[in-house]
């Protein structure tokens, strides 16, 4: 039995591809991914000596630059995942590392495999992008999950302080200073924000768009209401804290709930992908009666087409929303 090896290549090289962007991020940023592991970042930029209005100058730059840059062309579609991930990189960074994992997955292919030159750096693109956009993906929905995972301690820790006498921006202030990043630095940034004279409701608001986050979106309404309507905005922040958290709880149980449903429809999704590959290493000369008839380009174009249909309505099922 003659074995290809093309197909396991091809897994090898885009596995190389996200160790490589993976690899890149840690060496120029390492250093402060790992304090932002266990400090707040903007804390540390300022006990280094950095002036307060350049720290908030620094983190208003890297928090709109993905967003500035959507009019670059497919840049668009990584822009907000970008955004929500806080990459460290700027754009222009980011499509150079693009372009650069593609040229070596075009290499490496070049090197492994024996396909056309048209193929190739039509696989190298495809990988380079992709290994991009998943790093971007993983990122994003890594912060997030943080973020929700933070939000109920920030708010009990806002009411424990109105509770003693503080005003809402030195309880904002107080987050900032013992939350742990992602949180920590957005609500210094907040917090700074309102020390120059912005309001908080709308820097709530903001990190609430940005984020693209429902619990922030209460929160930012429940100050919006109180500021102009009065009431006891301790009270109102407990049952916030307390909604918040029955929902992080809800969310938690149907996804244990719907996690068999989701793997079945990851399983019948990947399926057909890796027959194709098993197919093509056990076999390589499996369609090379049919492959030079007039119907076998249209029907691999056809198959390409159902099989992304199938994923589409497979992720349309098992994405139940609450």
């Amino acid at each position: 039995m003659q074995l290809s090896a093309e197909p396991i290549i091809y897994g090898l090289i885009f596995v190389g591809v996200l160790a490589l962007v993976e690899g890149l991020y840690l060496t120029v940023f390492g250093k402060s991914i790992r304090l932002n592991s266990r400090v707040n970042r903007r804390l540390d930029m300022l006990e280094k000596g950095t002036a307060r209005e350049e720290v908030l100058e620094q983190l208003r730059k890297e928090m709109t630059q993905h967003m500035n840059a959507r009019g670059i062309p497919l840049y668009s579609l990584l822009a907000d995942k970008a955004q929500k991930a806080n990459i460290a990189f700027t754009p222009k960074a980011l499509m150079m590392i693009m372009g650069l994992v593609s040229l070596i997955a075009f290499l490496a292919l070049t090197i492994g495999t024996s396909t056309s030159v048209s193929v190739r750096a039509l696989i190298s693109v495809a990988m380079g992008v992709g290994a991009v956009f998943f790093w971007v993906n993983t990122k994003a929905k890594k912060r997030l999950s943080l973020i929700e995972e933070q939000l109920p301690d920030a708010v009990e820790l806002m009411v424990r302080s109105l509770r003693v006498g503080h005003p809402f921006a030195s309880a904002v202030n107080i987050v900032a200073k013992e939350v742990a990043d992602p949180l920590g630095t957005e609500f210094g940034m907040i917090a700074d924000e309102a020390a120059y004279g912005r309001d908080i409701s709308e820097s709530l608001k903001d990190l609430a768009e940005r984020m693209g986050m429902q619990d922030l979106r209460f929160l930012a309404v429940a100050v919006t209401i109180q500021q102009q309507s009065g009431g006891n905005l301790a009270e109102i922040l407990e049952g916030l804290a307390k909604v918040i958290r029955a929902r992080f709880k809800l969310f938690r149980r149907v996804k244990a709930i719907t996690a068999e449903a989701k793997w079945s429809g990851m399983f019948l999704s990947a399926f057909p992908i890796v027959a194709i590959i098993v197919i093509s290493v056990l076999k390589p000369d499996y369609y090379d009666e049919v492959k030079d008839t007039p119907l076998f380009i249209p029907a691999a174009l056809g198959v390409g087409v159902f099989l992304v249909v199938n994923v589409l309505f497979m992720r349309m099922m098992v994405n139940i929303k609450v």
